[in-house]
């Protein structure tokens, strides 16, 4: 598997609504770095498996678009696009890029995140 059959494939999960298959992406000692929120960081999968649970119970409709993607050496650049509607209407978006690693199975194994909340309106690709 090609680091972007992994991107595809986590799009692809992200899109089914099931975390399952969404921490199913990730390794087993997967790191998450969020620089702009430090507190956030994290390491495993099972955290995957518990963030992707709670955000798609929240948002159960959410769509995750990758607008662009890029390979330098070892790393995937990919900039994403992710909106959705809350159970009492609120919506929420986020964009912005994330830079990841993968093992030789396809699995995320260390990802630097910079998505933030956008808008209430929907993220249109350019």
């Amino acid at each position: 598997m090609t680091d972007l059959d992994a991107l595809t494939k986590l799009e692809a999960a992200i899109n089914s609504h099931d975390a399952n298959s969404v921490a199913a992406c990730f390794s087993a000692d997967y790191v998450s770095e969020t620089p702009h929120h430090p507190s956030r960081n994290f390491e495993g999968r099972a955290t995957v498996l518990r963030n992707w649970t709670a955000i798609l119970s929240r948002f159960p409709n959410l769509t995750a678009r990758v607008l662009r993607r890029a390979i330098t050496g070892d790393e995937v650049w990919s900039e994403w696009a992710m909106d959705g509607t809350a159970g009492d209407g609120t919506s929420a978006g986020i964009v912005g890029p994330v830079i990841w690693r993968t093992d030789s199975n396809g699995l995320v194994t260390w990802a630097r995140f910079y998505l933030e909340p956008a808008t209430d309106e929907p993220i249109r690709p350019s």
